[in-house]
């Protein structure tokens, strides 16, 4: 039997989120917002941050059985939806360091469960994590045979791995300090002489998963680890996508988390299972562009006789961005649920979870700009009425 309907649990935890938009999230935007770089705008993030740690939105990016709080994915997806809908920067800190949890949490040991999880599930403080994964370039095609394949190399001395080369737009990474995150996954291509790929190899053979912590950093000379840039990022005014250097940057080899075909299928699986959750963060988009829309709709006249809901083409954009929220959760939901229940193979499932970002994150970019249709002119006047929607959909795909 197919079903829809939330259990009274998951109504009441979409209620316990939909509070703390409106209570922790609402205001952040008219802070951050003062200030005219990125990462500025990210620094004035960190109360609103800390506020979520501490109510448990950190904690519940770890399952249950890891000490987290974490029941379900569809769990995660209300409350991400939810959020998202409500301020999409400071929400990507917290996706963010769920998705940079995820290779450890799918392939780390109980000993490297019980040491690196730790500062995520206490509700203290300011964690973050990340999956330090993408570089300039791009990522794409890491993984095609024939390809230069990731640049950033590490090769085994001794007890450590040494590591060379830049990271981009890999959120979170830099921590809130420029010094690193509480932990990040840092993937690399096993080289001994840091030197192109071989197009022969087969590129997952090279990959290696290293865990480095704001200690790890720290042990290291100054300028083995450096932040570069903290470049803009369009729609997340608000949040870290920096440019890091590692430079004969050292990391015990006790601190390998994977290799090889595994680390690689690691790295595939974190991707597609957050892919889901991408498309609740675009659910939660449309819905905040949808809700405002409607506002506008329901009190605005255009100087007629009547609010401009009750004329029949702003009523079809309405109706079209409705269809689209409702179809879009549905697919998320989906995913999911196949996710959970371990329904089909994995690729199938994964598949899943990709297109469900695929098709949401498409229909966010049409809602959105249907709802600036809608508004009109207006916009041009009143950038409040629809904050920064017109760039977060773009940014989700």
């Amino acid at each position: 039997m197919i079903g829809f309907a939330l259990t009274e649990k998951q109504k009441a935890l979409r209620e316990d989120a939909a509070r703390i938009g409106k209570e922790i999230l609402s205001p952040a935007r008219a802070i951050y917002s003062q200030y005219s770089d990125q990462e500025s705008r990210f620094q004035a993030t960190l109360p609103f941050y800390q506020k979520l740690v501490k109510v448990g939105l950190v904690k519940a990016q770890v399952p249950i059985i890891l000490g987290g709080s974490n029941e379900s994915f569809i769990d995660g997806a209300i409350v991400a939806e939810e959020l998202y809908a409500v301020d999409s920067s400071i929400m990507l800190h917290v996706l963010g360091t769920g998705l940079g949890l995820m290779p450890l949490i799918l392939g780390g040991t109980p000993e490297q469960h019980e040491k690196f999880l730790a500062p995520f599930t206490t509700c203290d403080g300011e964690p973050l994590a990340s999956l330090t994964h993408s570089e300039p370039g791009g990522t794409a095609n890491w993984l095609e045979k024939g390809g230069k394949g990731l640049e950033t190399t590490a090769r085994k001395e001794g007890d450590h791995y040494i590591v060379n080369g830049d990271k981009l737009w890999t959120t979170n990474s830099a921590g809130w300090d420029g010094k690193g995150a509480t932990l990040s996954c840092l993937c690399c291509r096993y080289s001994e002489d840091g030197g192109s790929q071989d197009p022969n190899d087969d590129p997952a053979s090279n990959i290696i998963i290293l865990l480095v912590t704001r200690d790890t950093i720290a042990a290291n000379e100054p300028d083995a680890y450096q932040k570069i840039a903290e470049p803009n990022l369009m729609g997340h005014i608000a949040a870290s996508g920096p440019r890091t250097r590692y430079t004969n940057f050292k990391i015990p080899a006790s601190d390998l988390l994977a290799a090889g075909e595994i680390g690689a299928s690691l790295i595939e699986r974190a991707f597609s299972m957050s892919a889901a959750l991408a498309g609740a963060m675009a659910v939660g988009t449309m819905r905040a562009a949808f809700e405002a829309a409607l506002k506008f709709a329901r009190e605005d006249s255009r100087r007629g006789t009547v609010p401009i809901i009750e004329r029949q083409s702003p009523a079809d954009l309405l109706i079209n961005a409705k269809l689209r929220i409702d179809t879009s959760r549905i697919m998320v939901w989906k995913a999911l649920d196949g996710v959970e229940r371990g329904t089909g193979s994995d690729s199938s499932r994964y598949e899943a979870c990709l297109q469900a970002k695929v098709y949401c994150s498409d229909q966010a970019v049409s809602t959105v700009w249907e709802t600036m249709q809608l508004v009109g002119v207006s916009l041009t006047e009143d950038q409040d009425i629809l904050p920064d929607r017109h760039g977060v959909p773009g940014t989700i795909e």
